[in-house]
């Protein structure tokens, strides 16, 4: 099943950070995010692109809506002509499949456009 069609779990303090062998394994299915290290916690970032700010707003309220039915919520920056979007979990400080699920589905909703 690709990440796009699951679902997030629920996810506790104490749950496990995916492993580097897990991390090469799951970026592969979303090559355009990046994995980065941003005060000690591994994240994975992706910037889109947009004509305009207008653009750029309504992206950002779509991923609003899809952290809110996952449960799971990133940071958003919207500038003009941009978005950019960074999933960790911030229980465990640090990568979940959760993130990387969440990420697929954030690329959905821009191949959705």
């Amino acid at each position: 099943m690709s990440l796009s069609n699951m679902k997030c779990e629920a996810c506790q303090a104490g749950a496990p950070q995916v492993t580097d062998t897990e991390l090469a394994e799951l970026i592969r299915e979303i090559p355009l995010w990046q994995p980065v290290l941003i005060d000690n916690i591994m994240r994975i970032t992706r910037t889109y692109t947009f004509k305009n700010f207008k653009q750029a707003l309504a992206f950002t309220n779509q991923v609003g809506e899809l952290a809110e039915s996952e449960g799971h919520h990133p940071e958003i920056v919207t500038e003009w002509g941009s978005v950019r979007v960074s999933w960790w979990t911030h229980k465990i400080r640090g990568l979940h499949r959760n993130d990387f699920i969440c990420a697929a589905k954030t690329d959905a909703l821009k191949q959705a456009e």
